[in-house]
């Protein structure tokens, strides 16, 4: 009948859908609030992978502030908190955490699971508790850290490319292996760049082998070989990449590249005194030319296909 009020079934799906929406705009306020190289990329996608991948940036970014920047004595507590939220909401899909809600939602979509979410929060756990690594926890701190979020966007840029509803495959290797070196390349060009808030107001010492408050030019640029080398895998999985995915990837590379090179012209205790920038607009620059080269890739691609 016309003019007739909906039923109980469909305000309640009105109702889902708005919460449902509420808490994606919710994790994209957080990236973008934190990230512009990030954010920079994430443009680039299709609107189902752009809102997963903002989702499971917002629960990385309010896990690190737990550590980072709350710091309370009962940090540790408020961490396992939102652990148990995650674990809790990825069987329910539902959480009273918009962040929480919206990073489940994404991950039950695309596969994430406790392989990826444990690891993690182990690592943000470390930052409570280790002051100064050595290459043992170095490793593992990166792998939960970065690595496993690297895995999360690669099941995130995967999963947007099947139907719903369509059985999630596994990740070949050599993406996952591709998709971590991505995540351990961007945190440590962020431990060489944060080299001095790092040890000046979060009393912590990621790289094996320094001190706190000392590093010296071979120091950094063993860190630069590893950072390249985590780049060159990274880089080499791009054209098995979906090609929005493709495109977003790098760029954000790109924007990294960028970032890497200033940090090898600084002087290593300048490392220690400020913080390297990209000013914004070197990073549209660097946009405008990585997405020109991906569109012309594309086309000889087609040309190719189609001779």
């Amino acid at each position: 009948m016309a003019g007739s009020r909906p039923g109980p079934v469909a305000a309640i799906e009105r109702s889902r859908r708005l919460y449902d929406a509420t808490a994606g705009r919710t994790s994209r306020t957080v990236l973008h609030a934190y990230s512009t190289s990030f954010g920079m990329g994430t443009r680039l996608l299709g609107a189902r992978a752009r809102h997963d991948i903002e989702a499971v940036y917002a629960l990385v970014r309010l896990a690190d502030e737990v550590v980072d920047t709350y710091r309370g004595a009962d940090a540790a507590a408020e961490l396992d908190a939102l652990q148990a939220q995650t674990l809790r909401a990825l069987g329910t899909g539902y959480s009273t955490n918009l962040v929480v809600h919206a990073f489940a939602r994404t991950a039950r979509r695309t596969g994430i699971g406790p392989a990826e979410i444990d690891p993690f929060f182990a690592s943000m756990r470390a930052d409570l508790t280790v002051r100064t690594h050595d290459r043992d926890s170095y490793e593992a701190y990166v792998y939960g850290s970065a690595e496993v979020v690297g895995v999360m966007c690669l099941r995130v840029f995967l999963a947007a490319e099947q139907a719903p509803g369509e059985p999630l495959a596994d990740p070949a290797p050599h993406l996952i292996a591709g998709a971590r070196a991505l995540g351990a390349a961007f945190q440590k060009i962020n431990f060489l760049r944060d080299l001095g808030t790092d040890t000046d107001e979060l009393g912590r010492t990621y790289l094996p082998g320094t001190r706190p408050g000392a590093i010296d030019e071979p120091q950094v640029a063993a860190v630069l070989a590893e950072i390249e080398a985590d780049v060159r895998t990274a880089r080499a999985t791009l054209p098995d990449l979906p090609p929005r995915a493709r495109c977003a990837v790098a760029v954000t590379l790109g924007l990294y590249d960028r970032l890497l090179a200033e940090l090898a012209a600084t002087p290593a205790d300048e490392l220690l005194r400020r913080r390297v920038r990209v000013p914004l607009p070197v990073k549209l620059g660097v946009v405008a030319r990585v997405v020109g080269a991906q569109v012309v890739h594309g086309v000889r691609a087609s040309k190719a296909g189609a001779a």
